[in-house]
Order: structure tokens, then C-alpha cells, then sequence
């Protein structure tokens, strides 16, 4: 039976979370019986919707565990299995992270093809982060051809893809709003974007209508609070917003400030609409297919920013939550 390390959650974090809100802890690993696997994991996910899961609060997914390991997106190798569907040596991608080994169902892993991509990438554009992006700009904010479209938290993983598939579905202008001189660089050099705007030097409403002077049609929003604000002043009559996250107040302590302009989606006829990435699986087959070939033809840009070895998982989470990740905050577990 292999040793495994894995991160348990043993406090409910007040405001940001800290180290020793957590803790690394060494288990055994049972050998597979009929119907199972295990997986050895090679890299795990930190993504911000965890820090919702930290509270113990009723949401759309249930609260991690005290003193139980706690879950993400994995992507591993099968060491031993009890099932011929998944043979030993396959790639598999699974919601067992935050830990070194998984013992799991069949039912439960999920088969990816890494000879058109790097395992990590279904942690990333072709999987549930860019299943988000996807989702939320053609389902949910219904993007069309010629609009503009401003994504906030755009350096990060979700962010940084909006922008990208938004040029892919016919966006004229993509616009993206991330924190620091570096990241807006980025932004304009490396993704993409038609415009960049750094929150840190303030004046969000004046910023935003420089970037995007027709105003904004399409509004995917990953921060709430100031972003919205903003989007709301700019956005045109008949816009669409797709309300992602709102990574402004995962650490608060107290209510943070909501716009005190909603009354312009009255007036401009806007849809407001929140979404879970879940509920638009439906899309899976349609987003792989087309996002596979946008990596093939150099038509997506993917970055991340990759930290080594369980023993950093928890900093990875915390720098992640804090903006020093640009594209996906990824930990690899095996090399």
C-alpha cells in the first residue's frame, strides 16, 4: 500500500486564510478492488471557488470537511486498477486533489487523451476553467458577432481564456482589467486584448470607458463589487452580464459594498444572470472539440504559473487568492 500525503482542512478560516487553517497529514492508500483505481497524482488544481467551501455555510456545493482531505480538479496516472475500462498506465482526471494518491470508482476518473495535449491542460483550458469561459459567454451572456466584451480578473485562469474565446465567437474589442503594470502588459502582449486596465491606479468608471469608448455589450464578471460598478456605468443598452465570481469579497469579514448603480440595468434593459459551470455540462463534447482546435492552431494562448510538491499546495492556494498567479495556479506533484 503507497503513502500519500494529503491537505486536511482543521479550521474554518476567518476573513484570508491561514497555514494553520490546515494541515498535511500521512495516510495509506488501500490497493483497488473491483471497480476501483488508483491514481497517482500528478497535478492538482487551486482554484478560488474553494475558498467558499471553507466556510460552513449551505451553497451550491457542500462545505469541505474538518479534518477530512479536502477535494479539487486532479489529473494523474493509474498505478493499479480493478477495472479493464481503465487500464494501468492511463491518464485520468478526477476531483480527488489536495492529496498524493486516490482510491476511486471508475465511475468517478475520466480518461484524457495527452497526445493532443499536456495532462495539465484538462485542469485548465480544456477543462473546467475552460468549460467556465465557454459556458458563460455562449450560453449565458449569449456573445455575438461585433460585440465588445470586458472580462475582470482577466490575467487569471478564466479570465485570461474569456478574452481569448470571446475573439474566437466574433468579439471586435476584448477588453480585460487585471492588478499591476505586468499583468496589463500581458494582457495586451501575450493573450491578446484589444485594451487593458489596471485596478490598482483606481478611477475603474473612467478607465473602463477609455478602454472600450462604444461602450461595453458583454460583461463576464469574475470580481463583483468596483467591476461591476464600473461595467454597469459603461455597459449599453441591452447588454448582457454573466456573473461569474466575486473574488472582492471571498475574504470578507463584513458585507463588501455592492454597486450603488444597479438601478442603470433598469433604465439600459440588461440581463444579469449568475451561473455554475455544472449546470452547463452539456456543452463538454462541443467545447473540447473546438477548444482542441483552437490550441492546435495557435488561436489560444495558455499560461501557468506552476508550483512543486504537495508540502506548497496550501501557499499555492493562498498566493493564488492574493493575484500572483498569472493564467492557471497549478501544483505538480510528480515530475
Amino acid at each position: 500500500m503507497p503513502t500519500s500525503r494529503e491537505v486536511h482542512l482543521v479550521a474554518r478560516p476567518v476573513g484570508e486564510p491561514d497555514p494553520t487553517d490546515f494541515s498535511l497529514v500521512e495516510t495509506s492508500v488501500g490497493e483497488p478492488g473491483p471497480g476501483q483505481v488508483l491514481v497517482r497524482n500528478d497535478w492538482i488544481s487551486v482554484d478560488p471557488y474553494m475558498r467558499g467551501r471553507m466556510n460552513d455555510t449551505k451553497s451550491y456545493v457542500p462545505p469541505f470537511q474538518l479534518g477530512e482531505p479536502m477535494e479539487g480538479g486532479a489529473v494523474g496516472t493509474v498505478v493499479s486498477s480493478g477495472s479493464d475500462d481503465v487500464p494501468v498506465g492511463a491518464s485520468v482526471s478526477h476531483m480527488a486533489g489536495w492529496r498524493e494518491y486516490a482510491l476511486l470508482p471508475t465511475k468517478a476518473v475520466r480518461p484524457v487523451d495527452t497526445s493532443i495535449a499536456p495532462a495539465q491542460a484538462y485542469l485548465g483550458a480544456l477543462g473546467m476553467v475552460g468549460m467556465t469561459a465557454y459556458a458563460g459567454l455562449t450560453e449565458v451572456a449569449e456573445v455575438r458577432e461585433g460585440d465588445t466584451v470586458f472580462v475582470s480578473g482577466a490575467a487569471g485562469a478564466v479570465g485570461s481564456l474569456v478574452g481569448q474565446i470571446a475573439r474566437q465567437l466574433g468579439a471586435k474589442r476584448v477588453v480585460g482589467s487585471a492588478g499591476g503594470p505586468e499583468k496589463k502588459r500581458r494582457l495586451l502582449e501575450e493573450f491578446g486584448f484589444d485594451a487593458a486596465i489596471d485596478y490598482r491606479e483606481g478611477k475603474l468608471t473612467r478607465q473602463l470607458a477609455e478602454a472600450a469608448p462604444d461602450g461595453v455589450d458583454v460583461y463576464f464578471d469574475n470580481v463583483g463589487s468596483d467591476h461591476l460598478q464600473a461595467a454597469l456605468n459603461v455597459m449599453n443598452d441591452f447588454g448582457r452580464v454573466a456573473l461569474c465570481g466575486a473574488v472582492a469579497s471571498y475574504n470578507a469579514t463584513e458585507p463588501v459594498p455592492g454597486p450603488n448603480n444597479l438601478f442603470l440595468a433598469v433604465g439600459k434593459r440588461l440581463n444579469l444572470r449568475g451561473f455554475i459551470v455544472g449546470d452547463h455540462n452539456h456543452l463538454a463534447e462541443e467545447y473540447a472539440h473546438r477548444a482542441a482546435g483552437w490550441l492546435a492552431e495557435g488561436k489560444l494562448h495558455t499560461e501557468e504559473t506552476v508550483v512543486d510538491g504537495i508540502d506548497n499546495s496550501v501557499q499555492a492556494f493562498l498566493d493564488m487568492m492574493r493575484g500572483a498567479n498569472t493564467g492557471k495556479m497549478l501544483v505538480r506533484l510528480s515530475q
